[in-house]
């Protein structure tokens, strides 16, 4: 295996970090396989309740005794606003459009009965989990110096490197790297998501200049040349999301699969038409043809398109899914986790002197 600051400080056997993709595809037979493998398998919770985080934490526990991290949103300014009664309505009469394709009721009711960040914290100390990870923000000064006290090792997002500088003050012990080139939701948190789409090669060593913290790289990584290159540029170790998303443990729909499998580096675009926050995806007819103008913020978005999104998936119709994915899709496989961890380690250690 591959060691370096991280490996040593989490105790694990490959600087490779399994993306806490919320939504499904991290299942805990995915995590477990990942943190078996000698990587760090991580949940992504985000929409978990506090009682569905517990089990699943409980379940992984039960699949392995190695270390594992837990993935949250960090809720945003603001978050909690309705906009206006007027953006609602025409975001409602649009959607339409696709339910009426879809065959499913129009005009349903809005549920905005969100998980409790502070509930979901509560669960992650309760449960002791070794790692915590989140996105979207900076939790409280309260709630880091409550993980401090029980010996987790927080993890935070950056997609710049004022973000970077900012976690670290913040208390966060390592940081992920997020490039441009990175699948699913935007980690960004002090401008736009359009003024920080900074691609990766130049993200981490720039970041890696500016916090003594470890960074962890995340981007179009797919295999160990992209590791061997992150490590060469500073990284402390890699976050993959796109090259597990296709591994058999994973939870991700099969047409999604299928979609990745298939799909070219140009197939990917960034947007905030599914969710109200700017994610890297698989374009579909829903991205193309939403048309341009107020789109309600994460997460009344997100909620809004939920009906589209899981009809979409019971037909298996890609075209209304939000197919989540990174740039690297030409390099993806349909394999087991555990042998994606020891082809990326293998590779990787031909290319640099380890």
């Amino acid at each position: 295996m591959i060691e370096t600051v991280l490996t040593r400080l989490l105790t694990i056997d490959a600087p490779i970090v399994q993306a806490p993709m919320a939504g499904g595809p991290t299942t805990p037979e995915l995590i477990a396989a990942v943190s078996n493998a000698g990587g760090l398998g991580s949940l992504g919770a985000g929409y978990l309740s506090p009682e569905q985080i517990r089990s699943a934490i409980r379940h992984i526990r039960t699949l392995t005794d190695r270390p594992f991290g837990v993935n949250l949103f960090v809720p945003g300014p603001g978050q909690a606003e309705e906009p206006e009664e007027a953006v609602l309505t025409d975001m409602a009469a649009c959607l339409d459009v696709y339910r009426r394709e879809l065959g499913i009721p129009e005009r349903p009711s809005l549920h905005l009965d969100f998980p409790s960040f502070e509930e979901q914290i509560d669960v992650v100390l309760e449960e002791r989990v070794p790692v915590f990870s989140f996105t979207f923000g900076i939790p409280s000064p309260e709630v880091m110096e409550r993980l401090s006290q029980h010996g987790t090792f927080v993890i935070g997002t950056a997609t710049t490197v004022d973000e970077a500088i900012r976690l670290e003050r913040a208390g966060a012990h390592a940081v992920v790297a997020q490039g441009s080139e990175a699948g699913g939701h935007r980690g960004t948190f002090l401008k736009e998501a359009s003024e920080s789409l900074i691609g990766l090669m130049a993200l981490v060593p720039q970041i890696a200049d500016h916090v003594a913290v470890p960074v962890i790289a995340s981007g179009g990584i797919m295999d160990g040349r992209g590791l061997a290159a992150s490590l060469t540029l500073g990284a402390s170790a890699v976050q993959m999301g796109t090259a597990f998303l296709t591994c058999t443990e994973s939870g991700a729909h099969p047409t999604h699969k299928q979609k990745i499998l298939a799909a070219s580096e140009d197939a990917t675009e960034v947007t905030n038409a599914y969710s109200g926050k700017a994610a890297r995806g698989i374009q579909t007819t829903f991205m193309r043809s939403m048309p341009a103008g107020r789109i309600p913020a994460y997460p009344i978005q997100h909620a809004m398109t939920t009906d589209i999104r899981q009809a979409s998936a019971r037909a298996n119709n890609p075209e209304y899914m939000s197919l989540w994915a990174g740039q690297g899709l030409r390099l993806a496989n349909a394999q087991s986790a555990a042998v994606l961890i020891e082809k990326t380690i293998a590779q990787a250690q031909k290319r640099i002197a380890w």
